[in-house]
This record gives C-alpha cells, structure tokens and sequence, in this order.
C-alpha cells in the first residue's frame, strides 16, 4: 500500500472559501483504500467551528525555525468518514475569522505551514510517499521537499515524491525577493529566474511548479489553456516547458448532498423518469418565494456565482435587457464586485416579475435554483474547473455556457442535426455570441419540447460524481510511485 498525503489551506468540512475545500475534503473518500492510504493535512484555523474542534486530538508539538523567526508548531488529529486529518496549530498564524487576508501576511503564514509540514512527518506514525499539495499556500512543499541544506540532508526525505495542482493560476503568492527570502529562509540561489523568481519579484506557486515531480490542472483543456498568453498569467513560457508533466482531471461534486430524489432543499423530489412530471412543481415553489410571476411553461435561467469579471458578467451587462425579454425569467444569486450586485438590484427593479437577485450567498437557494430553473448561465472568461454547471446538470438544469476550461470538458454542446449534447456553447467572448445561444436554447425550449426532454435526459444521465476522478488520481499516482 501506498501512503498520499494532500496538503491543503482548506477542506470540508473544517474549513471552505472554494472549490479546493470540496476537492480535499472529498477526493480521499473515493480513493481505493486497498491501494492507497490518504490522509490530509491542513491548518488549525481558530475559525474552524466548536463541533469539529473538539473531536481533534492532540498528537505532539515542537518548534520550527523559520528563518530567523521560531515558532510553535502543534500536530492535531481528527478522523472523519474513516479519512484522517492532520491540523498543524499555531494561534499566532491561524487566528482571525477567516484563512486568507493580506497578501504579505498570507504568505509567511503560508511559509510556515509548508515547513511545518515537512517538519511534523516523522513525528506522525505515517510516512507519505507522495505529498500531493495544492494551489500556492502549499507551493513552498515541493521546493523545501528538494533543499538540500535541509530536508534532503535525512535520510527519510529522500524519494518522497510531490505533485502541485493549479485550482487557478491567476493566485500565485507573489512578493518581493527580500522579503519572501527573508520570510522563507531559504538562501539566494532559488531566488533566480529558473526557479522562484519571475519579473523581478519571488513567485510561490512557480517555485512549485518547478520542482513538483507533475504538475496537475483541474480539467484537460485548462491544462492546455495556461500554456498559451491569454491564459498564462504571465506562467505560460514555463507550463509550456513542464508540458511533460502537465495533465488535467476534472472535479467531481458530491453525488449524496446533489441529489434530485433526496435534496432535503426542495419540495418535489425526482430522477430521470419522473423529472418531466416533477421538476416543474418545483420551479412554481421558487418563483412564487421569489415573487416572479408562476407560470411553469415559461423559460427560466439561473446564474449562481461570485460576481466578478471572471465569471463573463460584463458580457451579462452588455446585453441584459435582451436577456429580460417578456418570455423569459432570470434567477441570480451571489455577491461580488459592486458594479454588478448593483446592476443585478436594478434590473430586478426594472424587470420586477421577472428578474430576481439574491445579493447574498445561501446554500438552500442555490440548490433551489439548480433544481427549478430550465437552464443555467456559465459565460466565463476562464473557468479552470467550475461546479455550478456539474451541479445543475445533475438536476436536469441544462448548462449554457462559454466554451472554455472545465466546461468544454463537461458540457457538449447540442447538436440538433444528430440530436446529441448536454447543453449550449459558444466560443467567442462575445455579448452577442452568448445572447443568441440564450436565444436559440430558449427556442428548443418553446418550439422543440421533445428534444429539449431529450438533452435534459442527457444531463441527468452524465455522472461527474468524485468516483472517476478519483480513479484518474489513482492512475497517476501508479505512474509517479509504480
């Protein structure tokens, strides 16, 4: 058997600000466990609720040098669902209400969280054969792993292998030379433009990146994206050079917490056969708590997300009073950037009966919504994963969306020569490329019912539970560890 540990910043259900949180928490469930022993190790955040807090254990501590700095560090152990957790304590570091804040300040604590990994191994009774980390705050884990002032100097380091995985490239961890080396304490020779530095300034994520044995994205095509300069990030010279090593696997959603025939979130439970029969009992109860006007045969499209540029939302502005048409309807719910929580405010006001925004976020609605809308707008200007869209196919919303990253690997766009897709696409960042694709999934809505019946039928059919990725991650990890 061999033994995986996945550094993490954040895991259900300790600790959530995104998607990572989902992929650590859920990923080492779906493992076999015949093969492979995973466990997870993340921070001891003060902000991690009472109830998960008491059930911790406390293993052992010690100090660390941190450069010049020397700090506590506290080993915790929690077991949940059979997965093991590690929580590496220090109050100095993981006080407040939330895990990340200023950048300066999240990358020392960050810093410490990397060493102190590496540093609390043998005194756990697991040695990991592989460290799998994740985004920046663990990027330092692959470069100290290969120090050889430090790590490589035992024994018991040596051939441990590390695998980073980008959950987006537009985080990096960047700060000046002077002071991440001063912070660090790792000496001068990394800081160069073949390992930690890049324009000038020190560069956590790609010193993982150059020294992580492989290199993960959280789909195929964002793994090809990043190599190119749109999407890069300014990386794209060295995701091209690591090519090799390069691979994506899409995430999965939790099968058992999105489940049309179980959701404890909605009214009127259904599945493949009875959803034409149920799902629009459904999409009355929201639009009547809404106060939209009930009527089941009209088009609804949901939009669930943070509000922000990357999401396609100055595309939405561009072209929102089209999209407000009398025979439409459209749900929004989340927060974000000012200028679209406002804009979504007036046009709810403008369009009163037939537009709704939630300016807030609320897990209960949001399943409302993936269960009651018709479709599911996703027109992202880079979407390296995304969930929403996995989440409303489970429940027969069809996904339109801009084809790109994780949803050009999740959703095929239809074909009515060939009947065939699982949603609506469109390529270009355009307001009215996405606005006729609207248009013309709103018109297979009203004047083709059958083949509409027939996509969501695909949708619903398609599993993008945690099972396949987790035998994706099995495989690579047969091939790094043989």
């Amino acid at each position: 058997m061999k033994n995986i540990l996945l550094a993490t910043s954040e895991c259900v259900p300790f600790i959530k600000t995104g998607g990572l949180a989902d992929v650590a928490g859920e990923l080492p469930k779906y493992i076999d466990k015949d093969q492979y022993d995973v466990r997870v190790i993340l921070p001891n955040y003060m902000a991690i609720p009472e109830k998960y807090k008491k059930d911790m254990h406390f293993i052992t501590s010690f100090y660390i040098d941190l450069a010049w700095r020397r700090q506590y560090v506290g080993i915790l152990e929690s077991v949940i669902d059979g997965v093991h957790f590690y929580l590496i304590d220090n109050e100095y570091y993981f006080n407040g209400d939330k895990p990340y804040g200023d950048v300066r300040w999240d990358i020392e604590k960050f810093s410490f969280f990397c060493r102190a990994v590496l540093s609390a191994l043998p005194l756990l009774d697991y040695r990991p054969d592989l460290i799998h980390c994740n985004d920046w705050q663990t990027a330092l884990i692959p470069v100290y792993l290969k120090d050889g002032d430090t790590f490589q100097k035992s024994e018991y380091y040596r051939g441990i292998k590390s695998i980073m995985t980008i959950h987006n490239l537009k985080f990096q961890g960047v700060w000046d030379k002077d002071t991440v080396k001063d912070i660090t304490g790792l000496p001068d020779y990394y800081f160069t433009a073949d390992k930690l530095e890049a324009y000038g300034n020190a560069n956590l994520l790609k010193g993982g990146i150059e020294y992580a044995d492989y290199v993960t994205t959280v789909s195929e095509t964002y793994a090809t994206e990043i190599q190119m300069s749109f999407y890069g990030e300014g990386l794209d010279g060295l995701m091209r050079a690591r090519n090799g090593y390069l691979g994506g696997i899409i995430n999965g959603i939790d099968y058992k917490v999105y489940d049309p025939e179980t959701d404890p979130y909605i009214k009127h439970h259904f599945n493949r056969a009875t959803f034409r029969k149920e799902k629009s009992k459904n999409k009355k109860e929201l639009q009547k708590e809404l106060g939209l006007e009930v009527d089941e045969k009209r088009f609804m499209v949901g939009l669930v997300s943070r509000l922000t540029d990357q999401k396609g939302l100055d595309l939405v502005d561009c072209v929102m009073d089209e999209l407000c048409s009398e025979d439409m309807q459209f749900v929004i719910l989340g927060t974000g950037e000012a200028r679209y929580e406002n804009m979504f405010r007036h046009y709810e006001w403008k369009y009163n009966g037939r537009v709704s925004a939630s300016i807030y976020y609320n897990n209960e609605r949001a399943h409302k919504i993936y269960a009651s809308c018709d479709a599911f707008l996703m027109p992202s200007l880079f979407e390296p994963c995304g969930l929403s869209q996995l989440m409303s196919m489970r429940y027969g919303t069809v996904p339109i969306v801009r084809q790109t990253g994780g949803l050009a690997d999740t959703v095929d766009p239809y074909n009515e020569y060939e009947s065939s897709g699982t949603g609506f696409g469109f390529c270009n960042y355009n307001a009215h490329e996405m606005l006729w694709t609207v248009r013309y999934a709103k018109n297979i809505f009203y004047n083709k019912k059958r083949e509409w019946n027939k996509i969501v039928d695909r949708t619903m059919e398609k599993d993008f539970s945690w099972a396949g990725s987790a035998v994706k991650y099995e495989n690579l990890y047969k091939r790094l560890l043989g």
